[in-house]
Parts: structure tokens; C-alpha cells; sequence
């Protein structure tokens, strides 16, 4: 079943230390002041930090639902459309994006313990 923007808020909650900042258009997510994700409720789209490399094999394999958002800082940004996107996969994809970005203490303190 597709995903909506409502689950990907329910996964984000169940992730330590995240922040919220919402502006007219779209909204961040943080942890440790660091931004790991975007959404933005109009296209029903999140941006998640990935590695280049999951980035890459994302878009190649399902560009109907993955596109390139942008790379930097050693990691590539995918724009993931909910409707595309099973709530274990956005869970995955969502987890990573935090575990890329949260303080060593709270990546190993949740260890591989993914939302759901």
C-alpha cells in the first residue's frame, strides 16, 4: 500500500532527538542541528540524505519514484514520491537518512532498531 505524508511523519516521531521546522512551502527535519530530511506536503514528496552510491542505485532503478535532489557534503539527497514508497521502505529510507545524521550516541544507543 502507498505511503502518504502522514506515515512519513509517524515513522519521524519515532526517531530520537528530531527537530521540526516548518516554513510556508515544505518542512525540515533534524537531529543533532543537522537537517537528515525534507517534506513537502504539496507534491506529497520527502528529500532524504542518502550516500552517493544509494542515491545512484535508487534513482537507476525506480526513477518514477527516486530522483537526484542534490549531493554534498559527501552525500546525495533523493526525492522520494509517497505513493511509490511501501511504509517498510520509506521506514528504511527514513532510518538511514536519521542514522546519517543523528550524534554517534543516539545511532549506537537505537542500534539497527528501525520504526515502523
Amino acid at each position: 500500500m502507498a505511503c502518504a505524508i502522514a506515515d512519513f511523519v509517524e515513522l519521524v516521531r519515532q526517531l530520537d532527538d528530531v527537530g521540526q521546522r516548518d516554513r510556508e512551502h515544505w518542512s525540515a527535519y533534524t537531529t543533532g542541528g543537522r537537517t537528515f530530511g525534507y517534506l513537502w506536503p504539496r507534491t506529497s514528496t520527502v528529500g532524504l540524505k542518502q550516500t552517493i552510491a544509494e542515491q545512484a542505485a535508487l534513482v537507476a532503478e525506480r526513477p518514477e519514484v527516486f530522483e537526484v535532489q542534490f549531493t554534498g557534503g559527501g552525500f546525495g539527497w533523493v526525492v522520494c514520491r509517497l505513493d511509490g514508497l511501501e511504509r517498510d521502505e520509506l521506514a528504511e529510507l527514513t532510518f538511514e537518512a536519521w542514522r546519517l545524521t543523528a550524534p554517534a550516541a543516539l545511532v549506537e544507543a537505537r542500534a539497527d532498531r528501525l520504526p515502523v
